[in-house]
């Protein structure tokens, strides 16, 4: 009979020669069987099975990485700064896929901000260390280094949104492109024919895709597009004031605005109360991510679903076929996976 409380000889843990000894057999069969090697016969791996239930005995998992050569443990690299990370739902939202998916795993999850100089060059020797088993990158500009770094280090790695088209790392995105298109076409649909957009930073290639998309909208509509109506923004709520108050100034007759995101359209929202503007009345509003804060605006602003805790669960899912290949997804071609999950207009009452 099983009996999960029995001690070692030693009084403590039970030991994997105390397993061999039990099961008769030697040290090394164990750890095979422990490890799942096929070269064991039945009757040898049910007698190291009955061993290991008698004894309680719980494998050493650190001392099981280290003889694989692993650690056990994954990196969510974030090359933000840290006030950025706790003040957009986004990244929050991440990192709850993101743990969800670890939870039934062994593996560790370390948070590391690299949003200095100083911090990227300590992650770089952490990293050339061999500390982990694999990074997820998330929030990456297009000329960060990071991404190639992990590449020449033979780290396997997903990228949360690629750096181009040609992304040579194994990613995961949200349609950019169709979640933009569907915002335009909605204020098309309400009427409004001044519509500005309020970009993302622009060395994000998504930020460069919801303005694809913004554009094409007001095209295909049969709309000509002013490029004075697109004001740059890096998705804060800072950034939102900041490209409102400019838009205003140049542009006081827009009936509507689509930002990049919530927190972005938070920011522009406020500066078009301040103006004496009605939101939808006199201006309509529509964001990107549908955040809590979309929820809890006044009134609630229309936004763009992006399904950012399932894009952490299938980082996490290609991370891991990553790490079991353990060949970086740049030296696979065709094979590398570029995962891209559909977006949803969610309609409130800002628009």
């Amino acid at each position: 009979m099983a009996s999960h409380g029995v001690r070692g000889r030693s009084g403590g843990r039970p030991t994997l020669e105390e397993v061999a000894a039990r099961a008769g057999v030697g040290r090394g069969t164990v750890s095979r069987v422990i490890n799942g090697s096929p070269r064991v016969s039945d009757a040898t791996r049910a007698a190291v099975e009955a061993a290991v239930a008698e004894l309680g005995y719980v494998p050493n998992t650190a001392a099981r990485a280290l003889a694989a050569n692993r650690t056990d443990a994954i990196a969510l690299v974030v090359p933000e700064p840290e006030t950025r990370f706790f003040a957009e739902p986004y990244f929050s939202d991440m990192l709850k896929g993101v743990g969800s998916e670890l939870s039934d795993t062994e593996m560790q999850l370390l948070l590391i901000f690299a949003g200095s100089d100083r911090e990227r060059e300590r992650l770089a020797q952490y990293l050339a260390a061999h500390r982990v088993d694999g990074v997820l990158l998330v929030s990456v500009h297009a000329d960060d280094p990071l991404p190639d770094l992990l590449t020449q280090l033979e780290i396997p790695a997903v990228i949360s949104g690629p750096r181009s088209a040609a992304e040579p790392l194994a990613s995961v995105d949200s349609d950019n492109y169709g979640g933009a298109r569907s915002a335009v076409e909605h204020l098309l649909a309400r009427g409004r024919g001044r519509i500005a957009h309020i970009t993302g930073h622009l060395a994000v290639y998504g930020a460069q895709r919801r303005v694809d998309g913004y554009r094409d909208a007001l095209r295909e509509a049969g709309h000509e597009v002013d490029e004075a109506l697109i004001e740059p923004g890096d998705f804060t709520e800072d950034g939102g004031r900041r490209a409102m108050a400019e838009l205003l100034r140049r542009h006081p007759d827009i009936d509507a605005v689509f930002a990049a995101s919530d927190v972005t359209a938070a920011g522009a929202g406020q500066v078009l109360r301040e103006a004496g503007r009605r939101i939808p009345d006199d201006v309509a509003l529509v964001g990107y991510d549908d955040s809590a804060i979309a929820r809890h605006m006044e009134p609630p602003l229309t936004s763009v679903r992006q399904p950012i805790e399932e894009m952490g669960r299938a980082m996490i899912d290609l991370l891991l076929t990553e790490i079991a290949d353990r060949r970086p997804a740049a030296s696979r071609g065709l094979e590398r996976h570029q995962v891209v999950l559909a977006t949803e207009l969610v309609e409130r009452r800002s628009s």
